[in-house]
């Protein structure tokens, strides 16, 4: 009897020591943790909604988070570069919101150099209320999204450049194509007339 009240005393100092150590390691990750977004994860928005904000606990200065966001139909939307308005929030333009739940993700460092990846879900409905603007976000100049524009780049080139250089090389692969089976046809009619 003995030795059993001595082994629950030692295996229940034991679960309280992994407790402590579990808490006092928590605070070591909640600093990178999302205070409040908007839209809010599980919140219904406005597909109008064209800007979105995240704002932690503490971000590396000068450090942006990166922000992607998936749509209904796993098709990525494009979203601006972030911008951090000072060393917690987060603000980034993106394209008109397409109906239905929407999956963002985001990367972000915090102020000790420590990286998280995370996710957050939301719904945007047309006629809904557009996400909530912060000041802090309105005030700034954010940077339209790339929605595959000329803006964009291809290999180095413009796109506006690049799409006209494919076809160029696709007219002379064509080209050169008709070339040679013109070739061999008048080569075979040659040989025809020779033979016969």
């Amino acid at each position: 009897m003995r030795r059993l009240r001595l082994l629950t005393t030692v295996a229940g100092s034991a679960a309280c020591a992994g407790v402590l150590l579990l808490q006092g390691a928590a605070p070591a990750h909640a600093h990178t943790a999302l205070r409040n977004a908007a839209p809010a994860p599980g919140a219904t928005v406005g597909t109008q909604t064209d800007v979105v904000r995240l704002t932690f606990d503490n971000l590396t200065s000068g450090v942006a988070p990166k922000i992607r966001m998936i749509g209904p139909d796993g098709k990525e939307i494009p979203v601006g570069k972030p911008v951090v308005t000072d060393r917690t929030t987060a603000c980034a333009a993106v394209s008109p919101l397409p109906e239905g739940v929407i999956t963002l993700t985001y990367s972000i460092v915090a102020g000790d150099g420590d990286a998280q990846d995370s996710a957050f879900q939301f719904e945007a409905a047309e006629g809904g209320e557009p996400a909530d603007t912060a000041p802090a976000c309105a005030d700034l100049s954010l940077s339209a999204p790339d929605t595959g524009g000329s803006t964009g780049t291809v290999l180095g080139l413009g796109r506006t450049t690049a799409t006209a250089a494919l076809a160029g090389a696709v007219a002379v692969v064509a080209g050169g194509g008709f070339l040679a089976v013109r070739t061999v046809r008048r080569r075979r009619t040659a040989e025809g007339r020779d033979g016969g």
